[in-house]
């Protein structure tokens, strides 16, 4: 009689555990396949972001051996644009730029850099002066990329990845 009410008991819980299953089955794996579509859609949209950002800077791993650099000899002394204290502010900085050598732009631009440098110089002193002495301090890669972004125009290339100062000071 023991054994005939062991294996009811048994059998009872088999079909609730066969039921509870079929129930998780249809409740659960809907809402984690909804959840799984809603990481993939974030984990795309991250990854296009930082492919979008990698893309902006430039500066996709390109190894050291293919980064030529070009250093602007002269300091430039430019005045910033007024800010709300209404003061006349400077900046005072040397400028090096560096430049993918397997770039197209480089065969054409770069080798000569040193020919447009005055054209280079008025870029530079146009959009440095645009900034407010708070603005060139807090943002300086601000700084940096709207110079890269205004030589690519110039240059109607993207062969000069980045621009960095030597020796800035503000006043």
């Amino acid at each position: 009689m023991k054994r005939n009410l062991f294996s009811i008991v048994i059998l009872a819980l088999v079909i609730v555990n066969l039921s509870l299953t079929a129930i998780m089955m249809f409740s659960v794996v809907p809402a984690s396949k909804k959840t799984n579509a809603l990481v993939t859609q974030i984990c795309t949209v991250l990854d296009l972001e930082l492919e979008a950002n990698v893309a902006a800077t430039g500066e996709e791993n390109i190894p050291i051996d293919q980064i030529a650099t070009y250093d602007i000899a002269d300091k430039f002394t430019v005045n910033l644009k007024k800010g709300t204290d209404g003061k006349d502010h400077f900046a005072v900085f040397s400028v090096t730029l560096s430049m993918d050598t397997k770039n197209d732009g480089y065969k054409t631009y770069g080798e000569k850099i040193s020919e447009k440098e005055s054209l280079i110089k008025s870029e530079i002193n146009d959009i440095v002066s645009g900034f407010t002495l708070e603005e060139a301090q807090s943002n300086r890669d601000a700084l940096q990329e709207a110079l890269k972004q205004r030589l690519a125009e110039m240059f109607d290339s993207d062969f000069i990845i980045k621009v960095a100062f030597r020796d800035i000071v503000f006043q």
